[in-house]
C-alpha cells in the first residue's frame, strides 16, 4: 500500500537520495525545503517541493504542514554554524514537529540522528560539535518519550560511497556508512513496523538492510 511521506529537510543529501527510493515503490513524497532556489533539485527526484521554514513555523503551522500525510521523516539540520541556530532547528523545531505530528494525527515518525546521539554523548562543552550533540540528544529523547510510532536512526560518519545495500546494525562503535545506504535504511524503516519504538545505530556492513533491521 502506498504511503504519503513528508520529508523535512528535503534538499539534504540523504533526502535527495531517499525521495526516488520511496517514489519508485509507489509512495508519494512531499519534500519541505527552506530555499525556493532548491525546488528544481527536489522536483527532479519526483517529489513535490513545499517551501516552508520549519525554524520559523510554530506548532500550528507545522501541524498544517504535516496534516494529510502518513509519516514524517526528519532529515533537516542547521548544518553547523551558530549554536543558537543549531538549537533552534535541530532541537526546538524538531520537537515542535513531533508535537505537531501528534496534533495532525500522523503518528509515524522517523528521525535521522547520528550514531553517538545520547544524553551522555561525551562531547566537551568547548567543542564546536557540542551544540549539535546537545540538540540531537534532546530531540531524540523527546521523540522516545512521545506517543508517536517512532524510529530513531543513528548512522555513523557519512560518506559519498555508492550504496552497498548492506549495514551493520549491531556495531558498538561508530565507523562510517554511505549516505545512499542511510537513505535506503530510512525507506526500509518506514516499511517495517518492527522498527517502531527502536533506536537503530549502524555502520556499513555485510548484512542486507531489511534483514539487519529485522534483527
Amino acid at each position: 500500500m502506498s504511503s504519503r511521506i513528508l520529508v523535512i529537510g528535503g534538499h539534504g543529501k540523504i533526502a535527495l537520495l531517499l525521495a526516488p527510493l520511496l517514489i519508485t515503490r509507489g509512495d508519494t513524497v512531499t519534500a519541505v525545503i527552506r530555499n525556493p532556489d532548491h525546488e528544481a533539485d527536489v522536483t527532479a527526484t519526483g517529489a513535490q517541493a513545499v517551501v516552508a521554514d520549519v525554524e520559523a513555523l510554530d506548532e500550528a503551522g507545522l501541524t498544517d504542514l504535516i496534516a494529510g500525510h502518513d509519516a514524517v521523516v526528519w532529515s533537516a539540520g542547521a548544518g553547523g554554524g551558530s549554536p543558537a541556530r543549531t538549537y533552534a532547528v535541530d532541537r526546538d523545531a524538531a520537537i515542535r514537529s513531533m508535537d505537531a505530528a501528534l496534533a495532525a494525527g500522523v503518528p509515524r515518525y522517523v528521525m535521522v540522528s547520528y550514531f553517538g546521539s545520547a544524553p551522555d554523548h561525551g562531547v566537551p562543552e568547548e567543542s564546536s560539535f557540542f551544540a549539535y550533540a546537545e540538540a540531537k540528544a534532546a530531540a531524540d529523547e523527546h521523540l522516545r518519550a512521545s506517543a508517536l510510532r517512532w524510529t530513531v536512526l543513528g548512522p555513523s560518519t557519512l560518506t559519498f560511497d555508492p550504496p552497498s545495500g548492506r549495514i551493520d546494525a549491531e556495531a558498538m562503535e561508530s565507523g562510517s556508512v554511505s549516505r545512499a545506504d542511510v537513505a535506503a535504511v530510512v525507506a526500509a524503516s518506514l516499511a517495517d513496523d518492527s522498527t517502531v519504538g527502536r533506536t537503530i545505530r549502524f555502520n556499513a556492513g555485510e548484512t542486507l538492510i531489511a534483514e539487519a533491521l529485522r534483527a
